[in-house]
């Protein structure tokens, strides 16, 4: 089964449950594929799973916004929601890699570019953009940039 059709049915059992802050949020995510489909053309069935992970992640970035400028607002009532609808968008992620995965993967990159002698510490930008690409969907930018920051230091 697709994700969207995952999605589209559990709507459907958000309503039996009368689960307003699950149902706003699937609704939301719905209504972007519903969205996303209508520019892409008519062709009609569900939307990719690929497409479907980029406005998961989409929406869950514009969550952890709003959770921040609520929260600096002074805004529970309203953080408190954006918690949960973000919690229950998360579940539709892929789990991603932890901080020692990525250190890992990150070193042999380094020591990769320092056997071809093309290592510059300066240009780490070109670096993280490599092990960007090649850990695209399995871990968060901020951890690569995280693990990242810590190993140029330690050099």
């Amino acid at each position: 089964m697709s994700l969207h059709q995952t999605i589209k049915d559990q709507i459907k059992d958000a309503l039996r449950a009368k689960d307003t802050i699950r149902l706003d949020a699937l609704r939301g995510l719905n209504a972007l594929a519903q969205n996303e489909m209508l520019t892409a053309g008519p062709a009609g069935g569900d939307l990719p799973d690929d497409k479907i992970l980029a406005l998961v992640k989409r929406s869950v970035k514009q969550r952890k916004d709003s959770i921040d400028q609520f929260t600096k607002g002074n805004r529970e009532d309203l953080v408190a929601k954006e918690k949960a609808e973000l919690k229950i968008l998360e579940a539709f992620l892929p789990a991603m890699m932890p901080r020692d995965e990525i250190r890992i993967v990150a070193k042999m990159r380094i020591e990769a570019e320092k056997a071809k002698g093309s290592f510059d510490p300066k240009s780490s930008g070109k670096l993280m953009g490599v092990i960007m690409k090649e850990l695209a969907g399995k871990a968060d930018g901020g951890d690569v940039k995280a693990v990242m920051d810590d190993l140029l230091k330690a050099k």
